[in-house]
């Protein structure tokens, strides 16, 4: 083996110089590869990809998410043919790994720490005849030392020069079976806990001063696991953070001590999963919210006393959805206190129940895989022609997205939040 190369294609790009989240899950791949085997993480929101370099005797990893799996299979292809061994994992491989297999040597399905080691081993041993076809790992294993960041990766990816803001992950897994989310397909239904001391060794190794949680729905554990998230606080107390942010339900507006401790830890916004205001839709929303517009204004404002700010997260075109769904929608930002939200279209991913459900009824869209950016409308709605979900979707971002409105929002913001803080 010459070295192991992994890559992520591209998305976002640079703004203003750095790429806005760090690559990860491939940082701890990386971390998981013996001392003695090179490795390399090519991020090409980052830099150009030197692919001229791969030929035979690397192993070229590639993660993709459904978005940019056209780009990953371009690179999957073009190193393919220079000799490389190519193994590509993620979430559209994990949830389509028939498709995924159809320009790579091996597919990753699951999780992948422990097979992933083992493809090395295979790889190292016998080259690209050693490689499985296929390598699954769905046991949703315990989180303790599972993939610790290595310093010569810290080093590689030099996250405060080239991104904005770090990820981290604390817990993972999902039991909330949304029908147009992958999350509970792509990390298990159980939630799982990091311990909280390998959490804040990783903090400190990486010398991060503010990170966005890639857990699924971290508000979930104040409701399941509340002595852990007050473990966590505590420690999360004594250092010296900027701020960090989360994804979470509105169930968290029921823990008012543990908000209250959150924000002593430097917790300063939770990106909530409101999803509708359509009570019509509470069927597809996996118990997070029954799609009442008093519930989750009450919940906003119990969640925003304790000090902490409140993204909005929601999801435009269900079945249920009608024009007036959209002029409710409306309605309900302009009115809200929400320090910011954010209006996305339904997408139906591989693996989820909607996919599913419109593939039965023949409404799945013939458009190209980077459409599914949740911003495209790809299925043929129940209420509405193709062209007018789209226009009402475009109406609301207008509408949400206007100087005045992110304005207010601001304003609203750095009166809770001093820029002094």
């Amino acid at each position: 083996m010459r070295r192991i190369v992994l890559i992520q294609p591209m998305r976002d790009g640079r703004v203003f110089g750095r790429s806005p989240g760090s690559p990860y899950t491939l940082m701890r791949l990386a971390s998981l590869v013996p001392a003695e085997i090179p490795v390399e993480i090519w991020d090409e929101n980052v830099r150009d990809l030197p692919l001229d370099t791969v030929r035979e005797g690397d192993l070229v990893g590639i993660t993709s998410m459904t978005v940019t799996i056209e780009r990953a299979e371009q690179i999957a292809r073009r190193a393919m043919k220079q000799g490389a061994g190519v193994v590509m994992g993620g979430v559209h491989a994990t949830l389509m790994p028939e498709h995924t297999a159809t320009f790579a040597h091996s597919v990753m399905v699951g999780e992948g720490y422990f097979t992933w080691q083992q493809l090395i081993q295979d790889f190292a041993a016998e080259g690209i005849k050693g490689m499985k076809p296929v390598y699954r790992d769905e046991r949703w294993a315990d989180l303790r030392g599972l993939a610790t960041i290595t310093d010569r990766v810290i080093q590689m990816v030099d996250e405060n020069n080239n991104y904005w803001t770090p990820y981290l992950e604390i817990t993972r897994g999902c039991p909330r079976n949304c029908d147009f989310c992958t999350a509970i397909r792509v990390s298990g239904r159980r939630m799982r806990l990091r311990p909280v001391e390998e959490v804040v060794d990783e903090i400190k190794r990486r010398q991060i001063k503010r990170f966005f949680l890639t857990d699924d729905n971290f508000g979930l554990n104040f409701t399941t696991d509340p002595e852990y998230c007050a473990e966590l606080f505590e420690a999360l107390m004594k250092l010296d953070l900027h701020g960090w942010t989360c994804q979470s339900e509105m169930s968290i507006a029921k823990h008012p001590d543990l908000l209250e401790m959150s924000v002593a830890a430097h917790l300063d916004k939770h990106f909530v999963g409101f999803e509708s205001v359509n009570p019509n839709n509470r069927s597809s929303l996996g118990g997070k919210s029954k799609g009442r517009a008093d519930q989750t204004v009450e919940a906003i404002r119990t969640i925003r006393a304790t000090g902490v700010g409140v993204v909005g997260l929601f999801v435009m075109g269900f079945d249920e959805d009608t024009p007036e769904t959209f002029q409710a929608m409306w309605e309900f930002i302009r009115s809200s206190e929400l320090d910011s939200v954010s209006t996305t279209m339904l997408t139906p991913y591989p693996g989820t129940p909607f996919r599913d459900l419109v593939e039965r009824e023949n409404r799945l869209l013939d458009v190209p895989w980077s459409h599914y950016d949740t911003a495209h409308v790809t299925f043929v709605p129940k209420n509405f022609t193709v062209d007018e979900l789209r226009s009402a979707y475009d109406w609301l971002c207008r509408k949400v997205y206007g100087p005045q409105q992110i304005m207010r929002r601001g304003l609203r913001s750095l009166g809770r939040y001093p820029i002094s803080k």
